[in-house]
């Protein structure tokens, strides 16, 4: 079983995995001569959705063309995970009941290094660009990605020497898309285009269309783009940066999911770990949930994507989409349980499902505390949406996701997560933040992850967050074990849980620090204390 244009021929070989069943050479010809969709970002989530989304319509003749991908971060991930097994893919679906679809991924025509030293690449994405069919470019490149400003406001230093260098010796991602933008404003007489964000954040539109525009006015101070460019990118006609909402949970390649398919006799199956350390291979194993809700702004037409399960809808709903998941039925749950599962030496988030005391929480912070303010888009039902995180999605023991990995920049989720609830309960005279105890517990736990001591004292490695150096000099003197005065917590504290850039607001003044500090209190009481005061609060 080789995963090759080749290989899949033999179908014999591949019982029990879904095959292409469309003519993949012709498709391969009409995405050449009329590119429609190109993809930015070449990692799992979107070989496990995006491309699957061109696939179904292939599959459903709602289409001839397929996808085009190019990767401008990790160039490892083009030679070493796509060009080896030409442009293929196997997507290993984990469902909840234990069931496993594999299927064969063909929709990806070509793939492309985003980078001018490799001259055949950066020529072909050109004239991709120049091509007046491209209708849809799509991005998942990380919340990261977007960020051309420092915290105070500042354009980074490499995105400084890209306004120097002129768009053709550009550096930076986002730099040489909007090369690639200003080549189709030169030479597809301005035709339209619309660049959508597929990355799990807030606004992800917004912050495309800022990025861009940020660096194309910097070349137009300095005389490298024209006037009339700034007008093209800035006219919602000619260039859209809908917002969209995306949901799907893809952990890296799991070493089960690896062996299980070696045994299938699927010989390509090494997980592979780039330069970057980017974990990657010819396969990707995902759940099957999915949401992907879009902004219907699209200047040069689409494909039919609604016809693959797409919603397109307004702005406004889209955000309040984003804000029902991310602030209310399924984001905070998985920090609660990240947080948690870390002091409690769980690797494996469906497992903590199976903790009494954690279930209840994920219950109480999103049925209790949640759903009372949800923000309701009406598209999709939040109690429905929940129902099915904590009875289908979370649960599912076959999805390799880790509470350490969900711990990941943790300092950067908390506002959106949990301060957004709090602002609702207090700007509502009939809830007031005083009615919120489970929330504070995990604000609370949170403190006591800083702490990087598990519930029976032992080390353990925090996850990567950017504010690390800032938040855990807070709780550096504090003793496990040791007993303090409340007054000697807000001491050791007050900094900290006063900081509304954390928290979405100064805990203070929401009236939940005293809580926090109490939870706190009992959390650090000694070994134990953490699996005590859960089970002294979570009935």
């Amino acid at each position: 079983m080789k995963l090759t244009e080749r290989g899949i021929t033999d179908t014999h070989a591949w019982k029990g995995y879904a095959l292409p069943k469309f003519d993949r050479a012709k498709m391969i010809a009409a995405t050449k001569k009329n590119p429609v969709w190109i993809h930015f970002g070449a990692g799992n989530i979107f070989r496990a959705f995006q491309a699957m989304l061109a696939q179904d319509l292939l599959e459903k003749n709602l289409t001839d063309t397929g996808i085009i991908v190019a990767e401008g971060f990790d160039l490892d991930i083009i030679d070493k995970a796509y060009r080896p097994y030409d442009n293929l893919s196997l997507l290993v679906t984990l469902k909840s009941d234990g069931s496993i679809t594999k299927t064969v991924a063909a929709s990806v025509a070509e793939s492309y290094k985003c980078d001018p030293s490799f001259p055949g690449d950066w020529n072909a994405l050109t004239e991709i660009f120049r091509s007046k069919s491209l209708a849809l470019v799509t991005f998942t490149i990380t919340e990261k990605g977007y960020a051309v400003k420092d915290s105070d406001g500042n354009f980074l230093p490499a995105y400084c020497a890209d306004f120097e260098a002129s768009p053709d010796k550009a550096k930076m991602f986002l730099s040489r898309l909007c090369a690639l933008l200003y080549g189709r404003y030169l030479h597809a007489d301005k035709h339209p285009v619309a660049l959508v964000s597929t990355d799990n954040c807030s606004h992800n539109g917004e912050k495309l269309q800022a990025a861009v525009r940020a660096i194309a006015g910097e070349w137009q101070k300095r005389g490298f783009v024209e006037e009339g460019f700034i007008d093209y990118i800035s006219s919602p006609d000619s260039v859209s940066f809908p917002w969209s909402m995306i949901d799907k949970i893809t952990p890296r390649p799991d070493a089960g999911v690896q062996a299980q398919l070696k045994t299938d006799g699927f010989e390509d199956a090494e997980i592979i770990v780039t330069d970057k350390h980017t974990y990657t291979a010819s396969f990707v194993n995902a759940e099957s949930p999915q949401y992907l809700v879009i902004e219907d702004a699209f200047p040069n037409g689409r494909p039919p994507l609604e016809k693959a399960g797409v919603y397109f809808t307004t702005r406004d709903t889209v955000n309040k989409v984003e804000r029902m998941k991310v602030c209310t039925c399924l984001n905070p749950l998985h920090t609660a349980l990240a947080i948690y599962g870390c002091l409690l030496g769980y690797t494996l988030i469906a497992d903590e499902m199976k903790d009494a005391e954690l279930n209840t929480l994920v219950h109480r912070i999103g049925y209790d505390e949640g759903l009372p303010v949800v923000t309701d888009p009406k598209i999709i039902d939040p109690k429905k949406f929940i129902d099915e995180v904590v009875t289908v999605r979370i649960p599912n023991p076959f999805m390799p996701d880790t509470p350490q990995r969900i711990a990941c920049d943790t300092s950067q989720k908390l506002s959106i997560r949990f301060g957004e609830t709090i602002k609702a309960y207090a700007a509502d005279p009939a809830l007031g933040t005083q009615k919120l105890k489970y929330i504070p517990l995990v604000l609370a736990g949170w403190c006591r992850y800083l702490m990087a001591l598990d519930d029976e004292g032992k080390k353990f490695e925090l996850s990567p967050d950017p504010l690390l150096g800032r938040v855990c000099p807070f709780v550096e003197k504090i003793e496990l074990g040791r007993t303090y005065t409340a007054e000697a917590l807000d001491g050791f504290l007050h900094g900290l849980l006063s900081d509304a850039s954390l928290f979405g607001v100064d805990l203070y003044a929401a009236g939940l620090a005293p809580l926090v500090l109490e939870y706190f209190g009992e959390l650090t009481a000694g070994r134990g204390a953490v699996r005590a005061t859960l089970k002294k609060y979570i009935r």
